[in-house]
């Protein structure tokens, strides 16, 4: 609360980790109604949301306006589509990353977030990461499960009598609320009309005192009043005598609260259908009525369901493997319906593969794995009819196939097919541990996001395709083995990225000269994909050439930089290349645009090396690379890296650069693989790398002293 008001915001809440890695839960919020917030309350760290962002990167986002929102995170408009500011401040204490402070203001369209606001945050953020840093020492759990907690603002005022004299006078209903949808004041009207006095309503939730408002077909409209600050209009129809009686609701919102109007109209022309489906009658019977409003809880797992798949379909268009795009439909998909298992099978040679499980048995879909499209199976048949199969219990799936092997006695199983433009990708099992029914709209959506899930396969597959090409042709480019010289020992090592285009153009080589000489080289191309590595080809055939031709170091990076001009690939490259003598140690090296390298003496004392040079290659025709000159000793290792290895999302590349030479400075200096094998190893166990990288050590062994 004191970061909310510091900054100016009316609502504000905290995020925590939760024992589920990969998995944020909002833990307190305040300022406006928690209910509303339902489909927010998990968010999973590798979402394209602001929260997930701020917790990933270590760096606080700042959206001052809904402008800024939909340019960085459309799937957050898409599910709050009103004009408010929102600040999210990472709360980390030294390497522990504890969740995030997020706090909600009035938009300030075209004028950032000020120094002064983010500073305070900041504070704040620092203070709350110290007390769960203190918890932690004193043995306490930081880690967050269930529900968030609401923190109340005080409690609403009445109002001044002669005010509520006056409002008593209007035959119009009238209810004051807090921000956070607490009744205070009650005129005489809306007693009336209501059916319940004042001392009944006042200081309880809008949605607990009158349920038939709590239904998700008016949540947006609540969230529009409390958050954006405009008037806002909505029929409603209530779960009270008379039976199906609709009314006018009118929000006014301010700073301090939202008066709530209530009037008597006919039907309107438009108004929300009963989640029970098209056919109930909207004038039923008050006790059934009463029934779809009766679990709260309930109703706002519905809204979370209309919500959800408004972000799966966004973060779909943002996945590009299939592993991804599995993954994406298990945190936004199963949440969104209950549910809790998962498979999806991909057609290959008209038979159904397993790509992905979830909440199965270990080893149950094994059995189901390699079926052909003759075999009697639901997962079958919805993709050669192309019509999704619901069983609202593992008995009805039971009789519709006997003998099926089933993996529960209790539960209900949606089968969907996945068709991409009119092509079979495969299919896809939803299961639930209980029985339920799938109203029509449920059967509607389910299998329009199965479209949107296939859709999002198909393209999966290409990339793969693609990047099964661009990894043989990266492995023919990249050197198999290096030369091996007397008094001087090398390791080169290539790991690809595992987000994006997976391979890039990333290199390294050792050329042994026609004059004795041993050049090193490293290189990175703009870049990922099959035009990165033809591209990275290029240039090691051409480094290589003009090394073998006796060229200086400056020859040989500006010759290397006039081809990829002539090439005019669209592309650009960094490039180290250095001329070492094995037998002096002496090395004369040149740089275009590349991390500098790094060079550890025999007495473990590791620097970054300072090296003259010019603009990384293919920009500018006229660049000069200057040379300079450095001697290794017996003893010492060079390390040669691409910005991979050293650049992390959110990270200063200097910050890579130093735990890079840390960690040189502390390997033991041979044998030389183990050295490279620790220094990459921290990479290598990272799940998601957006880029690939290179490595070359060379350590010299003997020769002069």
């Amino acid at each position: 609360m004191n970061a909310m008001e510091a900054v100016g915001g009316y609502a504000a809440g905290v995020y925590l980790r939760s024992p589920t890695t990969g998995l944020l839960l909002m833990a307190v919020f305040t300022g406006l109604p928690l209910q509303l917030f339902r489909p927010w309350w998990r968010m999973q760290v590798n979402r394209p949301y602001p929260v997930a962002e701020a917790y990933r990167s270590g760096q606080a986002v700042h959206l001052p306006d809904a402008e800024s929102a939909m340019r960085r995170f459309p799937q957050l408009t898409a599910g709050l589509p009103f004009p408010f500011g929102s600040l999210y401040e990472p709360v980390t204490g030294g390497t522990e990353r504890f969740g995030v402070l997020v706090v909600l203001r009035e938009a300030t369209p075209g004028i950032p977030v000020g120094t002064a606001d983010r500073e305070r945050l900041r504070g704040a953020a620092e203070q709350l990461a110290a007390d769960l840093t203190a918890l932690a020492a004193a043995g306490a759990r930081t880690l967050w499960e269930g529900d968030p907690v609401g923190v109340p603002a005080p409690p609403p005022e009445a109002g001044a009598e002669g005010a509520r004299r006056a409002a008593d006078r209007l035959a119009q209903a009238v209810l004051s609320l807090d921000r956070e949808g607490r009744i205070g004041y009650v005129n005489t009207a809306a007693e009336d009309l209501l059916g319940l006095d004042g001392p009944h309503l006042r200081g309880r939730l809008l949605w607990e005192a009158l349920p038939w408002l709590g239904h998700p077909a008016y949540e947006d409209h609540f969230r529009a009043g409390f958050m954006s600050g405009e008037p806002v209009h909505f029929p409603a129809r209530r779960g009270r005598h008379p039976p199906g009686q609709w009314l006018s609701v009118d929000l006014y919102p301010a700073a301090d609260g939202v008066t709530l109007t209530l009037g008597t109209s006919a039907k309107p022309a438009y108004a929300p259908e009963s989640r029970a489906g098209p056919d109930v009658d909207a004038d039923a019977d008050v006790d059934t009525d009463m029934d779809a409003y009766a679990d709260l809880d309930a109703s706002a797992d519905e809204a979370s369901a209309l919500y959800r798949p408004v972000a799966l379909a966004i973060a779909l268009t943002e996945a590009v493997t299939a592993r991804q795009v599995s993954a994406v439909v298990t945190e936004e998909l199963l949440p969104a319906f209950g549910g809790r298992q998962l498979a999806i099978y991909l057609l290959d040679e008209r038979h159904l593969h397993l790509a992905w499980e979830t909440g199965f048995p270990q080893g149950f879909l094994d059995r189901f794995d390699g079926v052909s499209l003759d075999v009697r199976l639901p997962g079958v048949e919805t993709l050669t009819t192309g019509r999704p199969l619901f069983f609202e219990s593992m008995q009805h799936l039971a009789a519709a196939y006997p003998g099926i092997p089933l993996d529960a006695d209790v539960g209900a199983r949606a089968f969907l097919p996945l068709i991409a433009s009119g092509r079979p990708v495969g299919s896809c099992i939803l299961g639930f541990d209980s029985p339920r029914g799938f109203s029509p709209e449920d059967r509607t959506v389910l299998t329009a996001l199965a479209g949107l899930i296939a859709q999002a396969l198909a393209r999966a597959r290409r990339y793969d395709s693609e990047v099964e090409l661009a990894r043989g042709l990266q492995s023919a480019l990249l050197p198999h083995r290096l030369p091996v010289r007397e008094h001087v020992d090398t390791v080169g090592r290539y790991l690809p990225g595992t987000q994006g285009m997976d391979v890039g153009g990333d290199w390294y080589d050792v050329v042994e000269t026609g004059t004795g000489l041993l050049a090193l080289v490293i290189g990175d191309v703009q870049g990922h994909g099959v035009a990165a590595a033809a591209t990275m080809g290029q240039l090691r055939s051409a480094v290589r050439a003009f090394a073998l031709s006796g060229s200086t170091p400056a020859q040989v990076v500006s010759g290397t930089n006039q081809l990829l001009i002539d090439l005019d690939p669209g592309q650009f490259a960094s490039c180290c290349y250095m001329l070492l003598d094995p037998a002096s140690g002496s090395v004369t090296a040149a740089r275009a645009g590349h991390p500098q390298p790094l060079l550890r003496h025999p007495d473990g004392r590791t620097e970054v090396l300072d090296l003259a040079g010019g603009v990384v290659l293919g920009i500018d025709q006229e660049a000069s690379y200057p040379v300079t000159e450095l001697r290794l000793t017996t003893g010492s290792v060079l390390a040669l890296y691409t910005d991979g290895l050293v650049e992390k999302p959110g990270l200063d590349i200097d910050v890579g650069v130093e735990r890079l030479r840390t960690a040189l400075a502390a390997a033991r200096p041979s044998p030389l693989t183990e050295t490279a094998d620790r220094l990459i190893s921290e990479a290598g166990n990272t799940a998601d790398r957006p880029d690939d990288i290179a490595l070359l050590l060379a350590s010299r062994t003997g020769g002069d002293p």
